[in-house]
């Protein structure tokens, strides 16, 4: 079934992300924002070549999708409307979420991001029902995938225009944290119980204070904390069930890579599979709960926490095989997109 016009993509950048202090303690690569410019630069021209007619984009304090649309050679030529969003901008991670907002409210047909797991746990917050296509901007992420701009772009125009087809897209998984009985927040992939209240840095790299963690997936080839799961009972992407374990600062039975280049001891309990719509006791309190990676909600003293899984996380594109669908639909050699490029 094709999509009424205007086929329109969101672009959701974000400039602070693949810079956290992960990059100093450990070897993480250091994503700088000319980086992302040339990725939507080549995100653009492929959704221009394949007859998306709009792109609506999170404005930002370093420009990143204006940058590169004035950066274009003469000789490329955007058949597209391409837009800012009228939104308050904040510098915060807050842009994102409401990016993801209004790109749900103006009939995105897929969002493209660029950024990590903590990127990418914002959009999910907002984004409804439109089909992420997540591309990796730094080393220590999970949700999102290390893509060439330009097959990004592919995808996302073909998700847009109804050429992807439904098994091309996936719910994700989430984790839900509840605190005496009202969520408060989500996690994407993991959240990690630390028993320690006082925060030096959002980003979390040391595992002396961890206690728990709690997981929506993990392989061994993953980096960061996912890998604690990874590295004993994998769960994938698709797996109908999560995990917990229980962490012992006192064993070291383990090596995790929990950063790029990072490999630390840990110990930790045998995982314990959780089944969708299953949760966990948030234990000990008072503590602070890492969601993807980053310090996000303190329970004191007194406090009841408990952390559900669930699969009402955000769609996401899975881009091999929204574009193997494509080629079998014709998205390749419609006559109107022949047309563009051979003028």
């Amino acid at each position: 079934m094709r999509m009424a016009a205007p086929a329109t993509v969101g672009i959701i950048a974000n400039p602070a992300s693949g810079k956290d202090i992960r990059r100093l303690v450990a070897y993480g690569t250091v994503f700088d924002n000319q980086e992302k410019v040339n990725i939507v630069r080549r995100v653009l021209l492929a959704l221009s070549g394949t007859g998306v007619e709009r792109v609506l984009y999170m404005p930002d304090y370093y420009g990143i999708v204006a940058k590169a649309v004035a950066g274009m050679r003469r000789s490329d030529s955007l058949n597209l409307e391409i837009a800012p969003l009228e939104i308050e901008l904040t510098a915060t991670q807050l842009d994102s979420s409401n990016a993801a907002a209004a790109l749900a409210e103006a009939g995105a047909g897929c969002i493209v991001t660029l950024g990590g797991d903590g990127t990418n746990r914002m959009v999910a917050k907002s984004c409804g029902d439109v089909p992420l296509l997540p591309i990796s901007t730094g080393t220590n992420n999970v949700f999102p995938f290390f893509l060439e701009g330009t097959i990004a772009g592919l995808a996302a125009g073909a998700v847009a225009q109804g050429y992807a087809g439904a098994d091309a897209v996936y719910r994700s998984k989430r984790l839900t944290v509840f605190r005496n009985g009202a969520p408060v927040d989500i996690a994407l992939i993991d959240a990690v119980v630390l028993d320690n209240l006082f925060v030096a840095s959002r980003a979390m790299w040391e595992v002396e204070d961890m206690r728990m963690a709690v997981f929506t997936r993990g392989e061994a080839h993953n980096i960061g904390i996912a890998s604690l799961l990874g590295t004993s009972a994998p769960v994938t992407v698709h797996d109908p069930w999560g995990a917990s374990i229980v962490l012992d600062p006192l064993k070291r039975d383990r090596v995790a890579a929990i950063a790029p280049g990072l490999l630390l001891p840990v110990g930790t309990s045998a995982p314990c599979r959780m089944e969708l719509g299953e949760s966990v006791e948030i234990a000990p309190v008072p503590c602070i709960v890492a969601l993807d990676g980053e310090r996000e909600v303190e329970f004191q003293e007194g406090d009841r926490g408990e952390i559900r899984l669930d699969r009402d996380g955000p769609n996401v594109v899975a881009p091999d095989r929204a574009l193997r669908n494509a080629v079998a639909g014709g998205f390749f050699s419609r006559p109107e997109v022949l047309g563009i490029h051979l003028q």
